[in-house]
Parts: C-alpha cells; structure tokens; sequence
C-alpha cells in the first residue's frame, strides 16, 4: 500500500500540473479523477463504492483467516485485493476520488491498487482451481 500512496501522492503533486506525460509509444502518466470503478464505470458514484468497499473488506478480512497458511496463492491475492480495495478507499473517503494515472493506450488509466487488485484476483482464481483440483474447496471455507 505504500508504493501507492506514494505514486498517488506524486500525481496528485507533480502529475496534476502538466496532465499529461508521454513515455512509450503506448504509455503515458495521465492525471485522471476517478469517481467511478474501472473502466469508468459508475462515474459519479464514489459514495457506492466507498460502501461496497467497506462492506467487502470484512469478508477478505475473513477469508484471509480462513486460507492462512493452507492455499499461498489465495493467500497471496487475498492480500493484493485487500491492499488494493484499502489503497482505492483511501482516495475515495480523503479526496472524494480515487487517483488514476497510469495509461496503457489500449485501456483505461489505472493506478498501482487496481494493478493489486487484478494481480490479486489472478492469484486468486488460481489459487482456488488448485482447491477444486483437490477436492477441499468447500472444506476451506467451514468455520
């Protein structure tokens, strides 16, 4: 999480003045306000997901607990997801937006949260093909 604040932090300084920097052919820094989810979805409904954030946070909490030391890779992207969601809801509660500024021309701008969040769900979905593969998905999530 602290990597994204930083950069966050950096864009909302540095970023925000000129808008727009060109790096690669097919990636820029681009300073963008994002009210809404990915892919500029539900835009101007921070407050939404600000709710739907708080309430999936206990559950990736619970799940966390639940998985520790069984499954590494859901482990693992419970982590990402949970830092991630946390990162983005920061911006969300603090500045009423969340901070997106990395731009892949071929998709919409994003930020380092939403790269542990996908990063994150990829651990995820593998993470539980290994348990159905086993048989103990089920199993894992008895109390």
């Amino acid at each position: 999480m602290g990597i994204d604040r930083w950069t966050k932090i950096w864009a909302m300084t540095d970023l925000r003045a000129v808008g727009f920097i060109p790096i690669l052919p097919f990636f820029s820094l681009t300073y963008v306000e994002n009210t809404g989810m990915a892919f500029g979805l539900g835009h101007h409904q921070n407050l939404f997901f600000t709710i739907i954030t708080c309430l999936l946070l206990p559950v990736l909490l619970f799940l966390q607990w639940n998985w520790r030391a069984k499954n590494y890779w859901i482990q693992a992207g419970l982590l990402l997801v949970t830092a991630g969601a946390l990162g983005n809801l920061y911006d969300r509660i603090a500045y009423g937006y969340v901070v997106d500024f990395l731009y892949l021309h071929y998709w919409p701008v994003f930020n380092v949260a939403d790269s542990c969040i996908t990063v994150g769900a990829a651990c995820l979905a593998w993470g539980f093909q290994k348990e159905e593969k086993g048989g103990n998905f089920l199993g894992r999530l008895a109390v």
